[in-house]
């Protein structure tokens, strides 16, 4: 195929005129187009209020070489297109099925990947299917009733299923966005999979690629089906409580069933831990167990709301209408002392959520349903957090230290999300009343004064980044400005250590994901899941027993 970069059109343009573009740019008739697709699709927004959509389209001609060589366009070019390819499956036999702890975005496509390959994976989830899990959130932000294991953080989906649904390839390090690296292709598969189970298709191609948590859920219970269908086996409300370790490595894993209490053992030596970063029990529990581990940088702060209409005007320079987006924003400014604050997890037309998953301990996060018709933008804004900034020691010191922010921030709003306007903040103040902004938020909030959540230090720091991004967007530091405490899962504040072929310090443990400290987000973390698939697929060849492996303990 011929790949075409730059084609540039204005975005109320029509498809017959990308078509005229395309044919135009190769000096071919009509006719002679035989299909496009669209690899890429941005918003040139320099010209505002004049926008632009631009192009990365590769194309299907006949006598393709002998346009190539006519063509002396730098942005016209061989495509370099290749789709990703399963491995070769290894000679190792493996004794017993292989397990997946955790049904996020890194469990779902590592335990699917390993199906589809004849691996006959057994998914473990603490908490609940998607369905159910739903209807427990829904609830705990109507009621205050909180499910320790089947809430925003636990359950089906991961933590991502109760976001924005953002499918960016960025990971979070604690200091910034980094780019994924994608020369084996994995992000495409992982779009790819999502179209395949119910995602628009517009993902696989649009700059900032999202789903939308309401399209989400059907999207991930679809994946369950098929890793059912393949021969996965997929148990809920099973917690990891203990391992079985020999002198060559993994046993078995000791399972609870939180429905019934009952302990079993299940007898693998191939685990893979896809941990959410909220998994702070299980983290305690590898620790004593002698898993190697380290403590990493994060990243804590607020989430902000503006009226999603000053953002629009801000990036658009005009009005939004149906052929753009709701608009976003990402800013990062570096301070004084080697911080960096920065936006993380913008939600256009979104809401902030109440997204705790302990007793006591508040959290929040942002989301948008895919329409993002929300009245209100939100985005965190936070501040890297180093190791030498947590109390103690050890490499379950960032747990201690995020803990104690949850605990501040569920004192200060006794269980409600606390709430705040920037010019309180600011002053050190609490809020009394609100100006033109009002939260909106899935949970109850209360008027407070987040900034007492913080150490000094860091609320300066959330305060001089908010004023810098004043400088992007105008009135982004406005008095009115709503400000919602306490940002606190950014990523993990854990990184379970690993080895070239993904493996532990306990041959047979597999970390993966974001919990794990590979990824950040829910793109990321499906790729970890794959690359962690692919390490056992290349080893072992696909399981050929039947039998169960779970027995009483």
């Amino acid at each position: 195929m011929i790949r075409i970069r730059q084609v540039k059109l204005k975005i109320e343009h029509t498809e017959a005129e990308l078509r005229e573009k395309i044919c135009r740019t190769l000096r071919i008739r009509e006719g002679e187009l035989q299909s496009y697709q669209i690899r890429r699709q941005s918003l040139d927004a320099r010209k505002k209020p004049e926008l632009y959509y631009i192009y990365t389209v590769d194309v299907k001609v006949s006598g393709e070489g002998r346009i190539l060589r006519k063509n002396k366009s730098k942005d016209v070019l061989e495509s370099d297109y290749r789709p990703y390819q399963y491995p070769s499956c290894g000679d190792e036999p493996m004794g017993t099925r292989p397990v997946v702890v955790g049904c996020g975005p890194a469990g779902m496509f590592c335990g699917l990947m390993l199906a589809r390959l004849g691996y006959r994976p057994v998914l473990l989830e603490r908490g609940s299917e998607v369905e159910a899990r739903k209807q427990d959130v829904e609830n705990f932000w109507k009621t205050g009733i909180l499910k320790p294991d089947s809430n925003v953080q636990f359950g089906e989906g991961g933590a991502g299923t109760f976001s924005d649904g953002k499918l960016t390839t960025n990971t979070h390090d604690g200091k910034l966005n980094t780019l994924v690296k994608d020369a084996a292709g994995r992000n495409h598969k992982v779009l790819e999979t999502f179209v395949e189970h119910g995602a628009p298709e517009d993902i696989l191609y649009v700059s900032k690629p999202h789903i939308g948590t309401d399209i989400l859920m059907d999207v991930v219970k679809s994946i369950r089906l098929e890793i059912l269908r393949l021969g996965g086996e997929i148990r809920f409300h099973c917690k990891v409580t203990d391992l079985t370790v020999r002198e060559e490595g993994l046993q078995g894993l000791t399972v609870r069933n939180a429905k019934t209490g009952e302990e079993e053992f299940l007898d693998t030596q191939t685990a893979v831990l896809a941990l959410g970063h909220s998994a702070r029990d299980t983290f305690h529990m590898l620790n004593r167990q002698g898993l190697r581990m380290e403590t990493k940088a994060f990243a804590v702060g607020v989430r902000v709301e503006h009226p999603q209409e000053r953002i629009d005007f801000a990036q658009y320079g005009r009005q939004r209408n149906h052929n753009l987006p709701a608009a976003s924003y990402k800013f990062t400014e570096n301070l004084a002392g080697k911080r960096s604050v920065y936006t993380f997890c913008m939600c256009p037309g979104g809401y902030v959520v109440n997204a705790s998953s302990e007793e006591g301990h508040l959290a929040i996060n942002g989301m948008s349903y895919h329409d993002r018709a929300g009245k209100n933008a939100n985005s965190a804004v936070i501040v890297t957090v180093r190791p030498e900034d947590y109390p103690g020691g050890g490499p379950l010191a960032g747990i201690a230290f995020q803990r104690m922010l949850e605990r501040r921030a569920w004192l200060l709003g006794n269980g409600k999300i606390p709430v705040q306007l920037f010019e309180d903040f600011c002053e050190g103040r609490r809020t009394t009343g609100l100006g033109t902004v009002h939260p909106s938020v899935k949970g109850d909030y209360v008027l407070s004064n987040v900034r007492e959540i913080f150490p000094k230090e860091l609320s300066d720091s959330i305060r001089m980044g908010i004023e810098a991004f004043d400088r992007k967007i105008p009135r982004f530091a406005g008095k009115d400005t709503v400000l919602s405490g306490v940002e606190s899962r950014t990523s993990s504040p854990v990184r379970l250590l690993r080895d070239g072929k993904m493996q532990g310090s306990i041959p047979g443990i597999y970390p993966c994901g974001e919990g794990a400290g590979y990824a950040g987000g829910i793109t990321s973390a499906a790729m970890d899941g794959i690359k962690t698939a692919e390490a056992i697929v290349k080893r072992y060849r696909p399981f050929d027993r039947g039998g169960d492996i779970l027995r009483n303990f």
